[in-house]
């Protein structure tokens, strides 16, 4: 089971990075991620240089794609032929979005009668691309989801721990990773908004 955290130029490192290292947690159980991106260095929104692990055509081959955000979304939503490199398939993909990764995901027509999360910054260009945005941390519906603010890249991890593992796994990686003393708290609050935005996994 491959993850493919889609990691564009001018990245914020707190989405691309969190995900994928709570993720390779779950190694041992087969369940693995990879910064993929569309060049072989991409430079984060704070001048840090990461080489992709996978290229962007990775994405058709994942069982699941996360897509992350960063400072050039809109740069990236107004370049037809990157996004043509991302032919996602909600039919047998798990597919998340991150902020303003979200504005991928509208271009790509995959929000369409579905609210989205994303971060303040980004929330009135989702808007203007007809996408209801709630006020929450995380929502999915189906095998879509998007989370909004940088550390609820931990939330869509979970998600997709849970789904294609189980949610005994998810709460045993954030378990690990949580504060000392804020374990238990942590871990609940995190299945908690999983909980509450899967609607239609009820």
């Amino acid at each position: 089971m491959q993850v493919a955290v889609v990691t564009f130029d001018g990245f914020n490192e707190l989405d691309s990075f969190i995900s994928s290292a709570l993720i390779n947690r779950c190694r041992k159980d087969g369940l693995e991620a990879f910064i993929t991106t569309p060049t072989p260095v991409v430079t984060s929104m704070n001048g840090v240089e990461v080489t992709g692990q996978r290229p962007m055509e990775f994405v058709t081959e994942a069982d699941v794609v996360l897509i992350g955000s960063g400072v050039k979304a809109r740069e990236v939503v107004a370049d037809d032929r990157l996004l043509s490199r991302l032919p996602l398939d909600p039919s047998r993909q798990l597919i998340g979005a991150q902020c303003s990764g979200a504005l991928v995901l509208a271009r790509l027509g995959l929000l369409e009668g579905m609210p989205a999360c994303t971060d303040m910054k980004s929330r009135a260009f989702v808007e203007a691309c007809g996408v209801t945005v709630v006020d929450a941390p995380f929502h999915a519906e189906g095998n879509i989801a998007t989370a909004g603010g940088c550390l609820a890249s931990q939330y869509l991890a979970t998600w997709v721990i849970t789904r294609m593992l189980t949610e005994d796994a998810a709460r045993a990686v954030i378990d690990y990773v949580a504060p000392v003393g804020e374990k238990q708290d942590t871990v609940e609050r995190a299945l908690r908004a999983v909980h509450a935005g899967a609607v239609a996994l009820r």
